[in-house]
């Protein structure tokens, strides 16, 4: 088991997502920023699918009681094994009673931890992932136990990684969205012109952007959404669709980011700048 003794701000299970139930309003869910977790996954040859530990800006405190292998990615936020540094993309092994603990954030918003075959939580609707109410629980709390298979040895193939950030960047690659044609020439010109920040409104279910741009009178039926689907309201304001977001929505769907996309608008928080490029 591994034991929560502090749970950061907002740390939860997550694996790839929740497929196959939008039909019922159900949110994909997921790991917000995919490239990182498949990456942390590969490096200690578990399935892509296996489940992580997702950690948003303030990172744990974990013990662990037994024995097996982790790798951190995602975000650079100070962490300790046993008070001792220890850095993202790189297999380490853990024993019984040692403590993992985080300290301040550096680049990035969000990181991951990744264990030898996943986290080992009670799946619903065929997914670790937390979602509340789906699941019974939003995120880890303090005391929260997650249990984990023992594994007493493990030679990774390769053992560390150099990657280049992805959330050092900071254009989003989008394609047309369904509604895209109701755009006038001006809207295009602002959208993909001028550069934007992240709001304080900014969480697993949308990103709202700060600036805004020509508004619209048009109106439209509820129709089907996707994470990284971007909504134009009438006041002229974008709202971006994230891995809780919801599965349906009345305002024009103007845009589409791409995986990559997702994964780079993850890492941003507030104040962030981004700007789009239609691809």
């Amino acid at each position: 088991m591994l034991k929560v003794l502090k749970p950061g701000l907002y740390s939860t299970i997550q694996d790839l997502g929740r497929f196959g139930h939008r039909d019922i309003g159900v949110p994909i869910s997921g790991a917000m920023d995919v490239e990182s977790v498949k990456k942390a996954n590969m490096l200690l040859e578990n399935d892509e699918n296996a489940a992580v530990i997702e950690i948003t800006m303030t990172g744990p405190t974990l013990l662990f009681d037994t024995t097996s292998y982790i790798c951190l990615s995602g975000a650079h936020i100070v962490a300790t094994l046993n008070n001792q540094p220890i850095d993202n993309y790189t297999v380490l092994k853990v024993e019984k009673g040692d403590i993992l603990s985080y300290g301040r954030l550096e680049t990035g918003f969000r990181g991951y931890l990744a264990i030898k075959g996943g986290f080992q939580s009670k799946k619903v609707l065929d997914s670790h992932s937390l979602f509340f109410p789906v699941t019974k629980s939003a995120r880890l709390k303090d005391g929260d136990e997650i249990p984990y298979k023992e594994t007493l040895s493990y030679e990774p193939k390769i053992s560390e990684i150099k990657i280049e950030e992805h959330f050092e960047k900071n254009t989003l690659k989008v394609y047309k969205g369904p509604e895209f044609s109701l755009l006038s020439d001006g809207q295009l010109m602002e959208i993909f012109a001028k550069p934007y920040t992240v709001s304080k409104e900014n969480n697993r279910m949308a990103y709202q952007l700060s600036e805004l741009i020509t508004g619209h009178s048009h109106s439209m039926l509820t129709s089907g959404t996707l994470p990284g689907t971007v909504q134009l309201t009438p006041a002229g304001r974008m709202i971006i669709l994230m891995k809780d977001g919801q599965t349906t929505g009345g305002y024009p769907r103007i845009l589409q980011l791409s995986e990559e996309s997702i994964s780079v608008l993850a890492q941003k928080k507030y104040g962030d700048g981004l700007k789009f490029k239609l691809v």
